[in-house]
């Protein structure tokens, strides 16, 4: 079975997660840790993230990186969130980050951060044929998710972190009536318009992941805090939270910290992670709430088994479909001609593998910009590859790693006019790797935009005949192609420049 591994860089604590997994069976848990390193208490203070923070942030991501390194794993996937997305010195950090977790460090958006969330809790705890709202407070910000049967509907990232809110708003032990009552306004602003834009209700459970929420279940239902797994899956009603919030809220830092289960780090944000708890079930009417154990490690870990990384495959995931052609509806590319230019690159890409020489990996490349590279017709005609650049690059592609979106939306800037160069601003934000991939899937695009250069959907199918110093591709249609034939022909300068080898188009009756 392949191994994965996570690490999750929040704002309060970084975690990590290694698992094995298998079709239809619930992920078999290798490694696990998490530490509380604070990363984000000097970014809210401050706007940088502080070099003892760094440190210590770094330390932790070198030890668990020998963890799973040992376990072989196929692939892994780091992540930081909150904190980090708003540190002034995030470049900075991410190289360090990335140096000591041995992988690439990427800053995920707080659509990307919900998904994972979404992901891990239904790997964990599947709800079939429910609506359920999932709630994840962490320590910069909290995401509200709307899952229907499994999937995600909707969902948003607000600034109600626990760490953020008590760095803000709580600097005295207990905190006074006036700074209680100047946090409660605040969550509630940031919440305002959330259930109109959810549906207020017909939410038949609700789901709090997160470590805010095990030590509410855990005090409430009176589990120790060493065996917090026993709280997975618990039910505590609004009453109980409201209630145990009134307590904490009136004891200072050493009184919270000899309430059964919640832990003496856990004390410190506690106060402001159950008003946000509390806050969310209120404005949606919702009575009760489960905890879940599951987080983004677990969603990092469902969506690389997902993707089969590891098991390299040429197309794209169902879910990475959906998304990438949601953003080409957003910006009116017309379905019919992105769907067929996905197709047609698909067949071109693994008919003419031994032209192009690339790793599976990159028939997805291939396919997502397919869908994407007309998306800057939406600011204009004129340039429109270039608008397609950066409406990609600047886009929220969840599914995505960054690195795979710049691929994607540098293969969209390529698709016409000249070729990569260095000069190129977009391009210069490429590895060597990466802009080998692109430049070698630069005259497939082309030619798959091409063969449906009418927008018509005219050519069925196609196959190609590869000899030395000529690839021979072949078009099957019922129909004139005459169109399209003189504009797959056109791309032959640039097949000869890339690939070093002449391209005849014909068309091969049905």
């Amino acid at each position: 079975m392949p191994r994965y591994a996570a690490i999750d860089i929040g704002s309060n604590s970084v975690r990590m997660e290694a698992a094995e997994t298998a079709p239809g069976t619930p992920m078999r848990i290798l490694a696990s840790e998490r530490e509380v390193t604070r990363l984000g208490e000097s970014v809210y203070r401050t706007g940088r993230i502080s070099r003892v923070a760094a440190d210590l942030t770094c330390g932790v991501l070198a030890r668990m990186a020998s963890q799973y390194q040992a376990l072989d794993v196929a692939g892994v996937r780091a992540v930081a969130t909150s904190s980090v997305r708003d540190a002034r010195n995030q470049a900075e950090f991410l190289a360090r980050a990335s140096e000591a977790a041995g992988t690439a460090v990427e800053v995920i958006s707080g659509r990307e951060e919900a998904r994972l969330v979404q992901l891990g809790v239904e790997a964990r705890w599947p709800q079939p044929g429910r609506r359920v709202l999932i709630a994840d407070v962490g320590g910069g910000s909290a995401e509200i998710i709307a899952s229907e049967n499994g999937d995600m509907l909707n969902a948003v990232s607000k600034p109600l972190g626990a760490v953020r809110l008590r760095e803000i708003f709580l600097a005295d032990d207990p905190p006074t009536d006036t700074e209680l009552h100047q946090m409660q306004q605040y969550i509630a602003e940031k919440l305002d318009g959330v259930p109109r834009r959810f549906g207020a209700s017909g939410w038949e459970r609700a789901i709090a992941t997160s470590a805010t929420a095990s030590a509410v279940a855990c005090a409430i239902r009176g589990v120790p805090r060493p065996e917090r797994d026993r709280a997975d899956r618990l039910r505590v009603s609004l009453g109980q939270i409201r209630r145990l919030y009134e307590e904490l809220s009136r004891l200072d830092l050493h009184g919270r910290r000899q309430v059964e289960g919640i832990g003496p780090r856990r004390a410190e944000i506690i106060v402001p992670g159950i008003a946000v708890l509390a806050s969310i079930l209120e404005c949606f009417g919702l009575r009760h709430l489960y905890y879940s154990a599951a987080g983004v490690r677990d969603g990092i870990i469902a969506d690389l088994a997902a993707r089969g990384v590891g098991r390299e495959r040429a197309q794209l995931g169902p879910e990475q479909r959906t998304e990438v052609e949601r953003l080409s509806l957003r910006y009116a590319v017309p379905r019919k001609h992105a769907r067929k230019v996905a197709a047609l690159g698909r067949l071109l890409f693994d008919a003419l593998q031994p032209v192009h020489q690339l790793p599976l990996e990159g028939g997805k490349a291939l396919e997502a910009a397919a869908y994407l590279h007309d998306v800057g017709h939406y600011i204009s005609d004129a340039s429109h590859h270039k608008h397609s650049y950066y409406l990609v690059a600047n886009s929220d592609l969840p599914g995505f790693t960054n690195r795979e979106k710049e691929v994607i939306a540098n293969l969209c800037r390529y698709h016409r006019k000249s070729l990569p160069a260095a000069h190129h601003t977009g391009h210069r934000a490429l590895c060597e790797d990466e802009a080998r991939v692109v430049l070698r899937l630069t005259p497939l695009l082309r030619l798959a935009d091409a063969l449906d250069r009418g927008h018509r959907g005219r050519v069925d199918s196609l196959e190609c005949r590869v000899e030395e110093g000529r690839v021979t591709v072949q078009l099957i249609s019922s129909e004139n192609i005459d169109l399209e034939v003189w504009a797959a022909e056109r791309i032959g300068d640039v097949f000869r420049q890339v690939y070093g080898r002449s391209l005849a188009v014909s068309r091969k009756a049905k």
